[in-house]
């Protein structure tokens, strides 16, 4: 019998999957309990969740007590997005940083110059996009927090450096080392279908060095090593103005979200500050990022955009469409 899970739920799934706290995931888990669908199709889902919760709720007294006197690598969520910056050693992650950001790692020519988690905040037109460098991942070491990051990520930035032979098999290391602790680097996000424990996060290469001759021959051999991958490749010569341009443009469009911006009803519509939300948010999600209270309120909205008529009135359930203005009426 299928499941037939409703939208409401599936956005409850991926703010469990967002969720960067055992009580943040607490909360999540009852949200999802309270809307998934009650029948035969869902007994097993319905089981693994309660055991999920009670798993979670014993992680929040262990967190909890961990805390004390420990140093924490916790990272609130900012922007319209949270980007992970991974890779090998002297993959070229703290240079995206540097290019991209307001961050100023250090960055030099050796492995292990980041040690610990820095972010920086990428501008794209008027949003602005939280990137994370990470300490570098190996065959043999993956510091335990980024685990946390990568699953929780809106998108993952991994890292190719073009100018090493030992770049395919260090990649593929990054790789082998999230997949045995049940997570996909892929081309989208979201829980498998078929094992709730495994988290599949969408992923980018991005190749950087390209410019060296031989960057083709390294990344057809990781292919090679590596045929079950088949993640979009972007390539970037980080000393080349252009070519950050792009890839700031690629890692922007890749975390797949709208603007919408927001006016009073009778005051002037302005184009600043706009809320973001992902492709294919609701006119009720808007609202509900505004202030819970105005999204239990909402009786209509008026939009202007691309999509509709100018001041069109529309219901909760419009899709909202990237840089809609939006005025909401309780």
């Amino acid at each position: 019998m299928p499941a037939n899970l409703t939208p409401q739920y599936h956005k409850a799934e991926d703010a469990y999957r967002r969720a960067q706290t055992a009580e943040e995931r607490v909360a999540c888990l009852e949200e999802m309990l309270r809307l998934i669908p009650k029948h035969k199709g869902t007994d097993h889902l319905q089981a693994d969740l309660k055991t999920r919760l009670k798993e979670t709720r014993a992680e929040v007294q262990t967190e909890k007590a961990a805390s004390k006197g420990t140093r924490s690598f916790r990272i609130p969520r900012q922007g319209a997005g949270t980007v992970i910056v991974l890779g090998a050693p002297n993959a070229g992650k703290s240079r995206i940083l540097n290019e991209l950001t307001n961050a100023d790692p250090e960055v030099a020519n050796y492995p292990f110059t980041t040690r610990e988690p820095l972010p920086g905040m990428m501008s794209w037109e008027d949003v602005k996009v939280q990137l994370i460098d990470t300490p570098p991942v190996t065959d043999s070491h993956l510091e335990p927090y980024i685990l946390g990051y990568v699953r929780s990520a809106d998108l993952v930035v991994l890292c190719f450096d073009g100018s090493s032979d030992d770049a395919p098999e260090q990649t593929s290391d990054v790789l082998t080392q999230f997949e045995d602790r049940k997570t996909q680097l892929s081309t989208w996000s979201g829980f498998d279908e078929d094992d709730m424990s495994i988290v599949h996060v969408k992923t980018i290469i991005v190749v950087t060095r390209s410019d060296d001759p031989d960057a083709g021959e390294r990344l057809t051999f990781f292919k090679e090593i590596r045929p079950d991958v088949d993640l979009p490749i972007v390539t970037v010569e980080l000393d080349n103005p252009e070519a950050v341009e792009s890839l700031r443009d690629q890692i922007y469009a890749a975390i797949d979200v709208v603007r919408a911006y927001t006016k009073k009803p009778g005051k002037p519509a302005e184009y600043v500050d706009p809320f973001t939300l992902p492709a294919g948010s609701t006119v009720e999600d808007l609202a509900i990022k505004v202030h819970r209270d105005l999204a239990d309120s909402l009786k209509h909205a008026r939009i202007w955009g691309s999509a509709t008529q100018d001041g069109q009135t529309v219901g909760r359930e419009h899709i909202i469409v990237d840089r809609d203005m939006v005025e909401l009426h309780t």
